[in-house]
């Protein structure tokens, strides 16, 4: 196996990693009965659950600079096709999800309040506008604009009310403005509507992917993996303690996707592929890996089929009956016949539905990679 493929295994395993945690935290038992870590931090702050998505950016930066390999990072008919149908693709796949999502629990389709925004939505746009950057910029050119990127929006969100969860808020107000109604979870009524995966806030997200896209670069190189291992850990360590001792100034928020979050969580990601860069390439272990893997080549496919899965459970209704009349639906049979009475009506039964999840899409997951069958866009 050469160094590039132990490379890819590596990066494999933590995008399995960080999509069966994705899994895990958007599908428990019950959203009142959560682990701590398990939730996001309600505003400034960061619990592990806050690190999922970012890891996620992280890594599809990671992987462009290998599959943009081939273009010779030159913008042509074939490459600029690619990155469009990829881009569009990916943002209609989050489109489709949320019209099966309104279809399915209300029977109908309402266009004035589908949200145009989300988790889809925002790795759409990311990976759009830094695959192009990509094609046609300098490599070198990279790390000054991240810097540009990350001061201009830290000046943006302490100028502009950023941090407050108030209707000055300047993130709030754009989205407002350009999105109203298709925000998420909007109300007319509120003096404050605020949408985690909004357009300001995409801005430092795309510095987000350019510094796993540089990463990726290095990676690449002819080093051994020690050195590769050695440069991982350094940019970590060094990008963890800059969003530490700068979150005093510019807190760590998710939800505003801060400069210092990119930071924190860039540094992370790149502390954690070398971590399984040691473990699975240098000392060989591997084993346990195995469920991340399968998970790992197909991302995208498991992230959505959890959707799906999360979205039918509560639509679906059974022919059994609860104590007031009503049909118990999918998700709350699971939970009163199964997790319920195994491990009590607490927080370890919600995390067990969260669990018969994760199993439910790696069934499907380990079919696909046994037969060898990699569902791209």
């Amino acid at each position: 196996m050469t160094q590039q493929r132990q490379r890819l295994l590596s990066l494999d395993i933590l995008r399995g990693i960080t999509i069966a945690a994705m899994i895990i935290v958007n599908n428990p038992g019950s959203w009142s009965n959560m682990y701590e870590p398990l939730d996001h931090a309600e505003w400034s702050g960061v619990t592990p659950t806050d690190f999922i998505f970012p890891f996620f950016m992280f890594i599809m930066g990671v992987s462009m600079c290998f599959s943009l390999k081939k273009y010779d990072y030159k913008l042509t008919s074939q490459s600029f096709a690619k990155v469009c149908r990829r881009g569009i693709g990916i943002y209609l796949v989050g489109i489709a999800i949320g019209l099966f999502s309104q279809l399915a629990r209300n029977g109908a389709i309402d266009i004035t309040h589908l949200r145009l925004t989300g988790v889809l939505a925002r790795l759409a746009f990311c990976y759009f506008i830094v695959a192009l950057m990509a094609l046609t910029v300098k490599t070198k050119y990279f790390p000054p604009i991240i810097l540009l990127i990350l001061v201009g929006y830290a000046v943006l969100l302490l100028c502009g009310h950023g941090f407050d969860q108030t209707a000055d808020n300047i993130l709030s107000k754009f989205d407002l403005t350009v999105l109203g109604p298709h925000m998420y979870h909007y109300d007319a009524e509120a003096a404050f509507n605020f949408d985690p995966e909004g357009l300001l806030s995409n801005i430092p997200c795309i510095a987000h992917v350019m510094i796993g896209f540089l990463v990726g670069r290095m990676l690449m190189r002819p080093l051994s993996l020690e050195d590769k291992m050695l440069r991982l850990l350094l940019f970590g360590t060094g990008a963890m303690l800059l969003g530490y001792l700068l979150q005093y100034g510019c807190p760590l928020n998710k939800r505003v996707w801060s400069p210092t979050y990119v930071l924190m969580t860039c540094g992370s990601g790149s502390a954690m592929l070398a971590l399984l860069t040691w473990m699975l390439d240098v000392k060989g272990k591997k084993s346990w890996s195995h469920i991340f893997h399968a998970i790992g080549v197909n991302p995208l496919f498991c992230y959505v089929l959890g959707d799906i899965y999360a979205i039918g459970f509560i639509a679906i209704k059974l022919p059994i009956h609860r104590d007031d009349g009503s049909l118990y639906n999918v998700h709350s049979a699971i939970c009163h016949y199964v997790t319920n009475p195994l491990f009590g009506d607490g927080k370890l039964s919600s995390l067990m539905f969260s669990i018969i999840m994760l199993l439910l899409v790696w069934i499907v997951a380990e079919i696909l990679y046994r037969k060898r069958i990699y569902i791209k866009l």
